[in-house]
């Protein structure tokens, strides 16, 4: 098959500024393309990053894109003009897929391969423009449902492959023996991320409960890496004053190897995330586990989808009354029974095992060779009179 992989207007690809979706297909297309494929992969032009080039025989195109902005409008704005600009560059292809917001809407023909809408994020009205797509595939199932709920008429074009795991969480055999005493955070830097709160639980934890346990946050705050900004790094920092000395601040990371070497020398992921129409699937948590590193995560629809808890992670409640308190009780009972974090350990690698690069590969190339299958309508004409009426 020739597949075209389109990726948004803000971050680059390789994933050199973070990005989980960046991260995500710059995966895949590795392994489309080591399954046989002829894959093209479009994404934003970047700093010394050539305009055209071959990685592990994926060719790279780049177009000039943009910083993410803060203004909604804005950033509509710029992926439309980034979208209008790749409309020029894709080539003949069997599959298109893009997670850009206007692409689909501005594709209406076949030449460059059956739209697939990669739906990273919960909808927010924009799936009916897209009911002329041969698939709308989303990376969980709560997103899944939220999308069978929008646009009840394309049911049948709505299909969930999970993401999987970067190559790095896969590689080498996983550090055995006693953990250092570390709670490690890793993502963005963002209030919906919940970091006030982990920073008010471990505030909440007695001093002889906590002694030689660190609390390290990695993660970008710059609004362009999709942080909260540096008022709210700052913000944080203040809060954090009065447990300076037990909290590591790291900063954004985004070298593979680097961001590996954190997972592996932590004992316990927290994921206090609080984004209940924002988090989507949580590949963070399920890449600390692919390091052994177990996760505690909130109670979000969307950890479910592997976190089983007191099987291979634990899960807290963030919807009580006092939710630092919750998170600092669940915290607390961990590190005083660090047996309890071992027990999961196996389990959650098991897990992070079945979400192997090649295995999801394996699915989206079934998906895409479905949809190639002779007979299949060029044009979902049925969905659009529905839509019409």
């Amino acid at each position: 098959m020739k597949i075209t992989i389109v990726q948004g207007a803000f971050f680059p690809v390789p994933p050199l500024r973070g990005g989980a979706v960046e991260k995500i297909w710059f995966s895949l297309g590795r392994e489309f393309a080591r399954s046989g494929h002829e894959v093209t992969h479009v994404s934003r032009a970047f700093g010394e990053l050539p305009h055209t080039e071959i990685i592990e025989n994926v060719r790279h195109i780049r177009v000039g894109g943009f910083d993410t902005p803060r203004s909604l409008i804005l950033l509509k704005t710029l992926d439309l003009l980034y979208s209008l600009h790749t409309l020029t560059v894709l080539p003949a292809a069997d599959i298109l897929v893009t997670n850009t917001f206007w692409l689909p809407i501005l594709i209406r023909s076949n030449r460059c391969g059956r739209l697939y809408v990669h739906v990273a994020r919960y909808p927010k009205g924009q799936l009916r423009y897209y009911a002329h797509a041969a698939r709308l595939q989303s990376i969980s199932h709560p997103i899944e449902e939220a999308m069978v709920s929008e646009v009840p008429w394309c049911r049948r074009l709505i299909k969930c492959i999970h993401p999987p795991l970067p190559e790095s969480g896969l590689a080498g055999p996983i550090p055995s023996g006693n953990r250092p005493k570390q709670i490690l955070y890793a993502g963005r830097v963002h209030p919906e991320k919940g970091l006030h709160l982990l920073l008010a639980a471990i505030a909440l934890i007695p001093e002889d409960t906590f002694a030689g346990w660190k609390l390290v946050v990695v993660g970008p705050a710059e609004t362009s890496g999709g942080g909260g900004g540096a008022n709210y790094l700052a913000e944080l920092k203040n809060m954090a004053a009065s447990i300076q000395q037990r909290v590591v601040w790291v900063g954004a990371v985004y070298d593979s190897a680097q961001l590996a070497s954190y997972y592996r020398t932590a004992s316990l992921f927290v994921y206090p995330s609080l984004a209940e129409r924002g988090e989507t699937f949580g590949l963070a948590p399920l890449e600390a586990m692919s390091h052994g590193c177990p996760a505690l995560v909130s109670n979000l629809a969307c950890f479910r989808d592997f976190v089983t808890a007191e099987v291979n992670g634990f899960v807290f409640n963030h919807r009580t009354t006092d939710p630092a308190s919750t998170l600092a009780d669940s915290i607390t009972r961990l590190i005083r029974d660090d047996s309890r974090i071992d027990r999961v350990r196996e389990a959650a690698l098991m897990t992070a095992r079945s979400f192997s690069p090649e295995r999801i590969a394996g699915l989206y190339l079934a998906d895409f060779q479905s949809l190639l299958a002779p007979g299949l309508p060029t044009r979902h004409e049925d969905l659009r009179a529905k839509i019409a009426l």
